[in-house]
């Protein structure tokens, strides 16, 4: 009884690690499309565009999703100043074309971070390596500069004058 018991409990708890599971990378997107899309809501909102290039096959592309979905502070700064779009990177749909178009981020592996400004302009790529804090995630200092030296506002010339 016991091992039946306990079958059923672990039966449990992979189906709802399973169900659980959100693909945040859609390797079927129009992404050239999507971004466009993505750009003239920025400039509406007077945002960037912040592409995180990666995969569902990635643990530290959705570590990234989490850990700053997760956090309330980073979370905030994301919304407030950058619109988030997801450019698939797998062998479904590697995304050549975009991804040539942007540098060949992707030399950084994965993720990479590729800060667009309201125009559509590549501004700044980043290596994720420098964001990480240890072996499992990302430290909330690294993540928080970074999202703050590429904001709308810290770009602004009338800051530094």
């Amino acid at each position: 009884m016991k091992k039946i018991f306990t079958v059923l409990m672990l039966a449990f708890f992979v189906f709802n690690v399973v169900a659980q599971k959100k693909d945040i990378y859609n390797p079927n997107a129009d992404a050239a499309a999507d971004i466009e899309a993505t750009l003239k809501k920025a400039k509406a909102e007077h945002k960037f565009v912040l592409l995180q290039g990666g995969g569902n096959w990635c643990k530290w592309c959705i570590e990234f999703h989490r850990f700053c979905t997760a956090d309330a502070e980073i979370d905030s700064i994301i919304n407030k100043n950058f619109i988030w779009y997801h450019l698939n990177y797998s062998k479904e749909n590697q995304n050549d074309a975009l991804f040539a178009k942007y540098g060949y981020p992707q030399r950084f592996g994965f993720p990479v971070f590729i800060i667009l400004n309201e125009k559509g302009e590549r501004i700044h790529t980043q290596n994720s390596e420098y964001l990480e804090d240890g072996k499992s995630s990302y430290s909330k200092k690294k993540v928080i500069d970074f999202l703050n030296a590429w904001n709308p506002e810290a770009l602004k010339a009338e800051n530094y004058k």
